[in-house]
């Protein structure tokens, strides 16, 4: 078994004994405890009293951060000739029809989030064994399946995050960087659970959240206080 070098060790001695903080003292702690020499992301799962295998209990939706992410996202974009040009002149990294549709066929993916007008998701269904497993489906429910294609790279790049629930019924997402103040991680935190809650399926039945985990990248994780994070 490999040894725990000093800072792991120190961060562990740091989280022992703490669980179901508020999400005040979660936040401190594990900024306190991010000291990698790169911005570690700070990142919340989920779990949720849900079965997405069934399609009443699916929870999936999209929450701006008031605070951003602090990750520089890279956005694609499937569109032709006038709205090509308001994705390319709103800041997308990549904008293509069936030329992209060949970069992407080749699992060559430089980007983060996959945008698509309507007229393009012929396009674009041919993708789904490649983009499905990725999270990069443009989807209607998202808002990136859409003629407004401007907003939508605009939001991307903005701090927009998109959350589903996987097989166990778990949702996660980074919600900020370690460098952020306090206050601003706080009120992402918050933001990304009320956004989670409004999502509740009309299928779940019983506790819906049922445990709230922030972490750093190369940090140990604490539990948060669920009526801390979502005042229920």
């Amino acid at each position: 078994m490999a040894k725990l070098g000093k800072r792991s060790t120190a961060a562990r001695a740091a989280f022992a004994g703490k669980s179901h903080l508020t999400v005040e003292d979660a936040v401190a702690l594990v900024k306190a405890n991010a000291r990698s020499k790169f911005d570690e992301t700070v990142e919340i799962a989920m779990n949720l009293g849900v079965d997405p295998r069934h399609a009443d209990q699916m929870v999936r939706g999209v929450i701006g951060l008031p605070n951003g992410t602090g990750k520089t996202m890279r956005v694609a974009v499937f569109a032709r000739g006038a709205k090509a040009d308001e994705a390319t002149a709103a800041g997308a990294d990549i904008v293509g029809a069936e030329d992209l549709m060949e970069i992407v066929q080749s699992g060559k993916i430089e980007f983060d989030r996959c945008i698509a007008t309507p007229d393009m998701m012929p396009i674009v269904g041919r993708l789904g064994k490649v983009l499905g497993p990725r999270n990069l489906m443009p989807n209607p429910k998202v808002g990136t399946v859409t003629m407004d294609v401007a907003d939508a790279v605009k939001a991307a790049k903005g701090g927009e995050v998109q959350f589903k629930a996987e097989k166990a019924g778990v949702v996660h997402a980074g919600i900020g960087k370690a460098s952020f103040d306090e206050a601003k991680l706080v009120e992402n935190v918050r933001s990304f659970c009320d956004a989670v809650a409004k999502a509740r399926p009309a299928g779940a039945k019983g506790a819906y959240m049922k445990k709230i985990v922030l972490s750093s990248t190369m940090g140990p994780s604490v539990t948060i206080n669920v009526e801390s994070a979502v005042g229920e």
